[in-house]
């Protein structure tokens, strides 16, 4: 049986997707720590509002423009090998940190952290894009978004409770170390197409022939040449870069002060957050390819995604069940427009799928690296200089402001969604 299972690559597939999926939970984590860790790294580094923000983003000042090479060095030398190292780097960086000294450290061990991390998920969907019927890919596309959320969680409750039991340093580092097992799990498990582990090709699996450095650069100008790549990436800047920012740092800070409870639970609520992301992109991907619709789905994400946020600026200060269920929604609609990935895949040849997808998720976490700050920046613009050990206190009105961003971010991507779906019509 365990022959069978080996030999069968309908089978086989998932044996690689599981394992590159550990390393995406491992990415998904370090992406959405800094919510938990927010007062820690403060007091531990003494930083201003904007300087947390800047720290939290240093993560995804790499990954983003790596979203790009990432796709480029995915089509030209493979999943395995490029997976293999981003994996080993990321730990590298989680342990360099679990040791930082000072702020500047802590930086660069957080890029160090997003350099490796920032190949995994398109090495990921290039994987998936070999082993994976065509009208498979939203669907398995959704599951991995899914299993990366599975980091979100273990991010929340489950970090506070590590952090309050060894400490923050300890915790990193055993993280750090369980990353090193998942990257040799990779280099075993993982291989780049069917050929490659000696099976047949699956039926209905486009088939993509090696490029050279010429035409891969030809593809590179041909993707950015073409407007719906800026306005998929403009819609992901706002839209993905929103809720990492609001879940990976700023969630569990707006809700200790607001409603005046612990972290730990505060971190409940980024919890039930990403649950949301949890059950969002497979449904919608399922939905997706069951229905054989792409923009029409984005654009009704991307309506609800705007009602949900603007409606904590109109209500001010609404029950804390409320600000679960907002978190929850919003991390759901993310698999709405996740489908972009998709979308830009069908649009372009097998041989450039990494690239094209890499293109536009490098737009998406470039807002995740200038948003943080931004939010940052605001709250700092209506601090009183009111500190409590160390942590800076910041005022309602500041967070109403700053959710006041979140909607207006949920606008720019309505009006980009409206404009793919007019276009796809």
């Amino acid at each position: 049986m365990v022959r069978s299972f080996w030999t069968d690559p309908t089978k086989r597939r998932w044996v690689g997707w599981a394992a590159l999926a550990s390393a995406f939970v491992i990415v998904n984590f370090h992406r959405v720590s800094t919510a938990v860790l927010a007062d820690t790294l403060s007091r531990a580094f003494d930083t201003t509002g904007a300087e947390l923000g800047l720290l939290h983003s240093a993560f995804f000042y790499i990954y983003a423009p790596m979203q790009l090479f990432a796709g480029i060095l995915a089509d030209r030398m493979g999943t395995r090998r490029v997976a293999t190292v981003g994996s080993a780097v990321m730990g590298l960086g989680v342990v360099w940190f679990s040791f930082s000294g000072s702020y500047i450290t802590g930086f660069l061990s957080r890029l160090l952290i997003g350099l490796g991390g920032g190949v995994i998920y398109i090495a990921t969907l290039r994987y998936c894009a070999n082993w994976y019927r065509a009208d498979e890919f939203a669907t398995v596309t959704g599951l991995t978004l899914s299993a990366s959320a599975v980091g979100g969680l273990l991010a929340a409750t489950p970090l506070a409770i590590l952090v309050g039991a060894v400490g923050w340093r300890d915790g990193l580092l055993g993280i750090g170390l369980a990353g090193f097992v998942i990257t040799a799990g990779v280099l075993v498990f993982v291989r780049d197409t069917p050929a490659a582990a000696g099976l047949s090709a699956l039926e209905g699996t486009p088939e993509a022939a090696e490029q050279t450095l010429s035409e891969v650069l030809t593809g590179v100008r041909t993707i950015f040449r073409r407007r719906d790549t800026w306005i998929m990436g403009v819609m992901l800047f706002f839209a993905t870069g929103m809720n990492f920012t609001v879940m990976g740092l700023w969630g569990i800070p707006y809700i200790v002060q607001a409603y005046d409870v612990s972290v730990q639970t505060a971190s409940l609520y980024t919890l039930v957050g990403n649950a949301g992301l949890v059950v969002g992109p497979p449904i919608l991907g399922w939905l997706s390819d069951r229905l054989n619709k792409r923009t029409s789905i984005i654009l009704t994400a991307a309506g609800a995604y705007f009602l949900a946020y603007a409606s904590i600026v109109v209500l001010g200060t609404p029950p804390l069940w409320y600000v679960g269920v907002v978190f929850f929604v919003v991390m759901f609609l993310l698999g709405g427009f996740t489908l972009s990935y998709t979308v830009i895949k069908e649009r372009h040849t097998a041989e450039r799928s990494g690239t094209a997808t890499g293109t536009i998720n490098g737009m998406g976490f470039l807002g995740a690296a200038v948003l943080p700050g931004v939010l940052g920046w605001v709250l700092d613009v209506f601090w009183t200089g009111e500190t409590v050990s160390g942590s800076r206190v910041y005022t309602l009105f500041g967070y109403r402001v700053a959710f006041g961003v979140a909607a207006a971010s949920g606008l720019v991507a309505l009006v980009c969604a409206s404009w793919l779906h007019w276009r796809a019509r």
